[in-house]
Order: C-alpha cells, then structure tokens, then sequence
C-alpha cells in the first residue's frame, strides 16, 4: 500500500544552520504519527516541506505517492495542514473564509453541505456570519481546523493544534480529530503537550538537531524510558530552600514538600541521593519509584542527542 508520508533522505540548510540532516520516515496510511522535539529541533521545516511551501536541499517527499514538487496539485489535494500561527484575513466572516478555501481547490456550491458539517462538529455553527477579527483566540483555532478539512483531504498534518487554547476546547477538538483518525484519515501531529503524544499515537518520531532520533511505537519508546531512567519521588517534612548542585541537576520538578529526581540506572543510585539528602539536613517522610513516561523519554533522547552534537 502506498505511504501516506515518504520521506527519503531530506537535508535542509539556512546559511550556517542545518536545519535538517537526512530525515528518512515513512508514515503508513490511516496512522496516528505523533512528531516531537524541543524548539528548532526542525518540525516545522519538514511540515513546510511536506507541504510544499518550503523545498528541501537533496531527498524526496511525497504524498500518497505524489511527489510534493513534481506532482504538486494532487499532492496537496491529498493533503491538509492546520498551521501553529493564527493566520486569517479579517475582513471575511467564518463562512466566507470556508467557501474561499474551497475555491482554492475547485469546489463550489456542492462543498456547502461538507462546510456545515464541519461548522457543526467544530461548534461554529452560531459563528458562521461573525468576522474572524471578532473571534476569541481558540475559535480562530477551530476555523483554521476547519479550513484544512474542507477538501476532505485523507493526510491531517496538526501543527501544535491545541497552542494556547483552554482545556475545553483541547478536548472537543482532539475528539473531533480522534472521529476523523476512525475514519481513517491519517493524521500527522506535532505537539509540546507530550501527555496527547503519549495518549493519541501509534507511533512517534522524535527530531532533535535536524536528526531524527527516535522512532518507534509509542510503547516501544515507553519501555526504552523505563529501562533506562528511574522517577524517585520524595516527600518531605518541611519545604526545602536549597539542594546540593550535583541533585539540583537530577531534579525533575519540585513543590513545597515534594521533590522529584530522574536518575540513570546504571550510574545513579538512590542510596547517594537520600545520603545527600540527609547530610543536607532534609528530613524525609516517604519515598516512591514512578514509572517514567513519554516525557522522561523525550527528556533522555534530546539530552543525549545534544550532548552527542556537543550542545
């Protein structure tokens, strides 16, 4: 079966910056492909690329089998991207900016039915007639959701989606993108929101430096976290003001009472850490192993990576 997303040997260069260096990916039809890495780790330049507003230096991508810069018109007809910036014109209201997206892809007066349907599953049905500078950040959200669906492309690429919106509108619209995963369009998603990564993908990719340095399934890469780290989470009596240097840079995250390290197994040891605890005067009232998740994961391999590159 054709891929959905190929990518083959794809290098990209601005002036001194390597943007990105030899990304090869395939994206199987109907997957759920979640793509992370820290900022300017190059998710965005393979978005742009993939979309064809950006051209790679050397490599191929295509879509559903089209080259994006040979056979550029059914390559982005197969394919819709909801973009991370608040990009709309403000001059036109909900509707219109549909209808005109619609045109751009040769669709007329039998796209309407396609267009309330979407207004309808993204609640902008009573917004249809506002003017897109009167709408609240997360509104203008959805319609950019809607313009990349209208279409009805199979490929869904979800540049940070959910940027800057409220919780509600992070669940209805991961429940309508979740319909459309069902009904096998493939969707492609870039987040900083690792708990969405870690809870909607089959698969993830994770880029860091330009490279690609992880692939696998969600699972897969879970078990490389648990192998590897270990979450101590540590009670205290009193707040603690102050750690020795070498456990602030195990430390994870802190609260009043509550410190949580990530250690390596095979070179920290949680004696050392409660020994240094207690030479530092900290009394301690309980003490849990956590299961590392997605984000101790993303935390090792970008850490490693940049360490590796000499960053």
């Amino acid at each position: 079966m054709t891929a959905a997303v190929a990518i083959s040997a794809v290098h990209k260069r601005f002036g001194r910056v390597r943007a990105l260096e030899g990304i090869d990916l395939t994206i199987g039809r109907g997957e759920f492909f979640g793509l992370l890495g820290p900022n300017g780790a190059g998710k965005s330049t393979l978005i742009n690329i993939i979309a064809g507003l950006t051209r790679a230096d050397a490599g191929t991508v295509a879509v559903l089998g089209h080259d994006v810069v040979n056979e550029y018109r059914p390559a982005r007809q197969a394919l819709g991207i909801v973009p991370q910036e608040l990009v709309f014109d403000p001059f036109f209201t909900v509707r219109e900016v549909l209808q005109i997206q619609s045109g751009y892809f040769g669709l007329g007066a039998a796209n309407e039915a396609w267009l309330d349907e979407l207004l309808q599953a993204l609640m902008l049905s009573d917004k249809a007639s506002a003017n897109m500078r009167t709408l609240s950040g997360g509104m203008k959200r959805r319609v950019l959701v809607a313009q990349a669906l209208v279409h009805k492309p199979e490929v869904v690429v979800l540049d940070e989606p959910t940027a800057g919106v409220d919780v509600e509108l992070r669940k209805s619209l991961w429940e309508f993108i979740q319909r459309l995963h069902r009904h096998g369009h493939t969707i492609v998603l870039t987040t900083h929101y690792l708990e969405e990564a870690e809870a909607l993908c089959d698969r993830i990719g994770i880029l860091n430096h330009g490279a690609l340095v992880a692939l696998d399934t969600t699972q897969g890469l879970m078990e490389q976290g648990i192998g590897n780290t270990l979450c101590v989470c540590i009670t205290t009596a009193e707040p603690v003001t102050a750690l020795p240097s070498a456990l602030e840079a195990k430390l994870k995250e802190r609260d009043a009472t509550r410190l949580v390290f990530q250690l390596n197994k095979d070179s920290d040891s949680i004696i050392e850490v409660l020994d240094s605890l207690r030479t530092a005067g900290v009394a301690i009232v309980d003490l849990q192993t956590v299961e590392a998740d997605l984000e101790d994961v993303f935390i090792e391999l970008t850490r490693t990576r940049s360490e590796v590159a000499g960053h």
